[in-house]
């Protein structure tokens, strides 16, 4: 099965045209924090997104890792200031309408989960951390998107702070993605302090960066490509100052060329210091990471090549503006990627299906209010809990756990495919072992609907519920009760010593379900 990201033909149903009009993304990248809004509006060619407000900080979060890779209190306060504008900017919105996600500073910072508390509050909105993968995923969505359409694949490189992407692809859909980290923050701290730079530091920056893609080059060069594009921040600036100083005059007007860069190089070698330098289109918020964004770039295009390349400004906020609105219009993702694995494993789609049904039936008897997030996280659940099959079946849930928190899910932020795995894990055997559950990050409701669904469906029969109730306690799933006619148990007494051994584990696990016949 191959998972297709296709936006160019979607179309409003009548009830939703106002209600997605205006989405927005907040990209907290290692260089700058950026903020898109955007119009989803019906065109002749489908559903597109049309930029009408962004904003941009150079905030420099990468840089403020210290060596112990601990957010500074400084940079977290320039954060923190810059999100708290953001937020004022979008305080309108409602909640489903915008998503932030945070990169490679923010993935590899130890102090994560203290700076996202606050900055989550400073923002007004949740905020996820994406995978490397996931991050590729939506920049070629974003880069597809804002450049003509090509005949064969395209290769898209994305210079951040703390890390590049490069995808190949074909359309809109993105085939081979990767993430490396070396960034232009990072490599700037590391070879050009201060803005100093000369042909040995520029050398070794090179060669540094170099071995990072020459990781994946071979790889590269094999599905080959017949255009090339960069995206955002660094590839927008180099082709400004290549282009505004006309440093190759034989070269296309695509924007970026070999030559181009070389000639720049010399330029930064010769000044000594990119403070001395004045060249058009280099701005000085961008002074600071100037140096190491060429060195990788010029390594890009030795490793993989390149003679030139295109360049757009679309990349990662405009590529979660389109998934936003893949969700709102039932074109998610992460419903996609779900699909492939269950596919890829050979799961029982008809126990799946069965699970799912009975799972979300018993979350609502104990939890009406459940958002649709809810029950659709419930249902991921359900769908993927026997993945692990494919390996084994002793302690299959724990294979199914590691498979989901440890593959590729295009979609999911972390946080999203951690809770994903932590469910399924769940779904079956000892809770004890897990701690205390309080410290987990999944809803109680949901699991013991989950844990009763996987336990009436274990015959991978239909099962009847009429004679079911869950009648939700006071604090949560504590003091649940499970209600069951005395003669639905009489009939079924293995069901009957399963609920006895469901109610005596999550005992031991500290919490009181109580089982009543009625």
């Amino acid at each position: 099965m191959t998972i297709q990201w296709i936006v160019i033909n979607l179309r409003f149903n009548s009830d939703m045209t106002l209600s997605i009009q205006h989405l927005a993304a907040v990209d907290l990248g290692s260089n700058s924090f950026r903020m898109l809004v955007g119009k989803a509006a019906e065109t002749t060619h489908g559903v597109q997104v049309y930029p009408l407000d962004s904003l941009r900080e150079p905030v420099r979060l990468g840089a403020g890792l210290d060596a112990n890779k601990n957010l500074t209190e400084e940079s977290q306060q320039r954060a923190l200031e810059t999100l708290s504008r953001f937020g004022d900017r979008l305080r309108q919105f409602h909640p489903e309408r915008v998503r932030a996600v945070a990169t490679n500073a923010v993935r590899v910072a130890k102090n994560a989960p203290q700076f996202l508390a606050r900055a989550q509050q400073a923002l007004g909105f949740p905020i996820e951390v994406i995978a490397g993968r996931e991050e590729a995923r939506l920049v070629y969505i974003g880069a597809a998107h804002s450049v003509a359409p090509a005949h064969g694949n395209r290769l898209v490189v994305d210079i951040g702070g703390g890390s590049t992407e490069f995808i190949i692809g074909n359309g809109l859909e993105p085939r081979m993605m990767e993430s490396l980290y070396v960034g232009c923050v990072s490599m700037s701290r590391d070879f050009f302090p201060a803005g100093l730079v000369d042909e040995q530091r520029m050398k070794s920056a090179e060669l540094a960066a170099r071995r990072e893609v020459q990781i994946i080059a071979g790889a590269f060069r094999k599905a080959g490509w017949t255009s090339a594009v960069g995206s955002s921040g660094t590839a927008r600036a180099l082709a400004d100052i290549l282009v505004g100083n006309q440093l190759d005059p034989g070269g296309s007007s695509l924007g970026i060329t070999r030559a181009g860069l070389r000639e720049l190089r010399r330029l930064y070698v010769r000044a000594g210091d990119l403070g001395r330098l004045r060249l058009v289109g280099l701005k000085p918020d961008r002074l600071p990471v100037a140096a190491g964004g060429l060195a990788i770039m010029l390594a890009v295009f030795e490793e993989l090549g390149l003679r030139e390349m295109e360049v757009t400004d679309a990349g990662l906020r405009l590529g979660v503006l389109y998934d936003l609105l893949g969700r709102e219009l039932q074109r998610d993702m992460r419903a996609l990627t779900v699909l492939q694995f269950m596919h890829r494993y050979a799961v029982d789609a008809e126990q799946a299906a069965r699970v799912e049904s009975l799972a979300l039936a018993l979350l609502l008897q104990l939890a009406p209010e459940a958002s649709s997030a809810e029950q659709q996280a419930l249902r991921w659940a359900a769908a993927l809990h026997e993945v692990g099959l494919s390996i084994s079946h002793s302690a299959y849930h724990k294979h199914s756990a590691y498979i989901v928190g440890n593959s590729d899910m295009p979609g999911f932020s972390r946080s999203e495919q951690a809770a994903l795995a932590e469910m399924v894990l769940c779904h079956g055997g000892k809770l004890k072992k897990l701690g205390a559950l309080d410290a987990l990050r999944i809803d109680l409701r949901a699991l013991l609907a989950l844990r009763l669904g996987v336990l009436f469906a274990r015959n991978r029969r239909d099962v009847d519920l009429d004679g079911l109730r869950l009648q939700p306690g006071a604090d949560g799933v504590q003091g649940t009760r499970i209600a069951v006619s005395a003669r639905w148990l009489q009939a079924s007494p293995l069901t009957r010593y399963s609920l006895e051994q469901e109610v005596a584990e999550w005992s031991r696990a500290g919490v009181r379900i109580d089982l009543e016949e009625t």
